[in-house]
């Protein structure tokens, strides 16, 4: 059995980045956790990570990640493309079920141990058991008002967590 994170979204309005992720954990059916946080600073405040998927492999690839941050001083496209690399070459690492959001205030990626980086066309991101909701959610608010990164990555937690049973309303908002 293997615990679960699931729901994080990130949005990119106006100059601003905002994450946010759910906080639930599950095995299997049950909640194991009400309360997790699963958006962290990195690098000084300057770079935010999600990561939705296997607890213990979230934690491994968001120290790695931030250790590949360090590494390359705060470029965060150096960074992704050489963790990208790594967990997509590494025995171990390639066997880790995860995927990844990272965003500074010029970028948003989405990262998977397939290698695979990418940005998406509108700002917009979401992964995760209620990610599909979380980024229907999320389009719209950014199409069709004027609510900042913050409240729309928020309010699309909540609509994600009122159809996904993996998807709880104990929301944290971080933002650059």
């Amino acid at each position: 059995m293997t615990a679960h994170a699931t729901t994080i979204v990130a949005v990119m309005r106006d100059g601003k980045v905002a994450m946010a992720g759910d906080g639930q954990v599950t095995i299997e059916n049950q909640i194991m956790k009400a309360g997790a946080k699963k958006v962290r600073r990195m690098h000084d405040g300057k770079v935010l990570a999600g990561i939705a998927g296997s607890v213990a492999d979230a934690y491994a690839l968001s120290d790695k990640f931030e250790a590949k941050l360090d590494e390359s001083h705060g470029n965060i496209l150096r960074a992704v493309r050489e963790f990208a690399k790594e967990w997509r070459t590494d025995r171990i690492l390639r066997r880790l079920e995860a995927l990844m959001i990272v965003v500074d205030k010029e970028h948003l990626l989405v990262l998977s141990g397939n290698g695979e980086v990418i940005e998406p066309d509108d700002g917009v991101a979401a992964i995760g058991s209620g990610g599909g909701f979380a980024l229907a959610a999320a389009r719209a608010l950014l199409r069709h008002s004027d609510l900042p990164a913050e409240k729309i990555v928020e309010e699309a937690l909540r609509t994600a967590a009122s159809i996904c049973v993996f998807t709880n309303e104990n929301i944290t908002v971080e933002s650059l």
